[in-house]
């Protein structure tokens, strides 16, 4: 979808849902509140943001004269705690690590992404024209989330009681760009089951950007989105399963996992654009069970399937689960053949959503 100028639909996308945010801040714990309403607070002033960057529009990144579309070109910025974007630069692609563990954390995690899109489906970075890669650390203080901003990745340190630094999980990082690639591509819009589309593809790719960084197939992954991310003294594993959806964590402070995994228990609610950080759990939870079924490395069938769905120009930015879903089939078939397309089929069957 575009605006009537003709840009991309504003885009706010964080890791971290606001439903989350808003538990976190009722809590009794002052350590655990505070923070949780100063991210909340942030999120709202970029969204603002966006649309108006969206609105005036922005001048897209461009890769250095001479350049090759296939190599990434890095660039890691500090904010030192301020929320002045992007802020200074402290490492720039090609030169060595330094002492600063996010720092480093987040022009790896760049890599990653940029090395699975390319090597597996032939995607020269987010926008498939090279574009460069910009992260920026140390954002705000405790502030409680990462985010893409429709030009660049922004990861704040967590408060340390309920959430770490947000460059620990690879996936996350992942997670954040496809927001890009989508961006790029389908243009999903962000609410009701296009946005929970828009948030599954995220997660989907992200685990498969960590999975193809640690060499995993589908039966060794742990399909958990956001491990390492939660302190210790949090009740979780992480922030969402793709495996069980519904149950990443269960805790005093950030409530209980609330994401479906079949249609049978699809959220409705006005909070969350719609819940798109909660019925994502249902897209999630069919990619995984095609996974599973077609066994092996996932990005190698089923992300191929859903890549090819997403980018194949066919996807509509007000899309259902089930427009998705048959374009998976379309793909699983084409792509591949009888066996995969069964796969894809039963997958998406299991979790409750119907081909067409």
């Amino acid at each position: 979808m575009t605006t009537r100028n003709g840009a991309l639909e504003p885009v706010f996308c964080t890791i971290v849902p606001p439903h989350v945010l808003d538990q976190l801040s009722r809590a009794e714990d002052p350590d655990v509140a505070a923070p949780a309403r100063r991210s909340l607070e942030h999120d709202a002033y970029q969204r603002t943001r966006r649309r108006l960057t969206t609105v005036i529009g922005a001048t897209a990144a461009a890769l250095p004269e001479g350049a090759a579309a296939d190599q990434p070109h890095r660039t890691i910025y500090d904010t030192h705690h301020s929320q002045d974007l992007p802020g200074d630069k402290v490492r720039e692609e090609g030169s060595d690590p330094g002492s600063d563990a996010s720092v480093n954390r987040a022009y790896a995690g760049l890599g990653a992404t940029f090395e699975l899109y390319l090597k597996v489906y032939g995607r020269h970075s987010i926008d498939g024209g090279g574009m460069p890669l910009d992260a920026t650390v140390h954002f705000g203080e405790g502030y409680d989330n990462a985010f893409w901003n429709g030009e660049q990745m922004v990861f704040g340190d967590g408060d340390g009681k309920v959430f770490l630094d947000f460059t620990i999980p690879v996936d996350v990082i992942g997670h954040e760009l496809t927001h890009g690639v989508t961006q790029h591509t389908a243009n999903l819009e962000y609410f009701g089951q296009s946005g929970a589309l828009n948030e599954s593809l995220s997660d989907v790719f992200g685990s498969l950007i960590k999975q193809y960084a640690l060499g995993q197939t589908a039966a060794e992954a742990d399909w958990l989105i956001g491990a390492g991310l939660l302190a210790p003294e949090v009740h979780g594993s992480a922030l969402r399963s793709m495996k069980a959806p519904g149950t990443a964590y269960d805790d005093p402070n950030l409530g209980k996992d609330p994401q479906p995994a079949t249609m049978e228990h699809y959220v409705r609610t006005g909070r969350d654009n719609g819940g798109v950080h909660i019925n994502s759990g249902i897209p999630n939870h069919a990619f995984y069970l095609a996974a599973k079924a077609l066994g092996g490395h996932a990005w190698e069938k089923a992300g191929q399937v859903w890549y090819d769905a997403l980018t194949g120009g066919e996807l509509k930015s007000d899309a259902q689960f089930a427009d998705f879903a048959t374009l998976t089939a379309k793909a699983a078939r084409h792509r591949f053949g009888a066996d995969e397309l069964e796969a894809v089929q039963k997958a998406w069957e299991q979790v409750g959503v119907h081909t067409r």
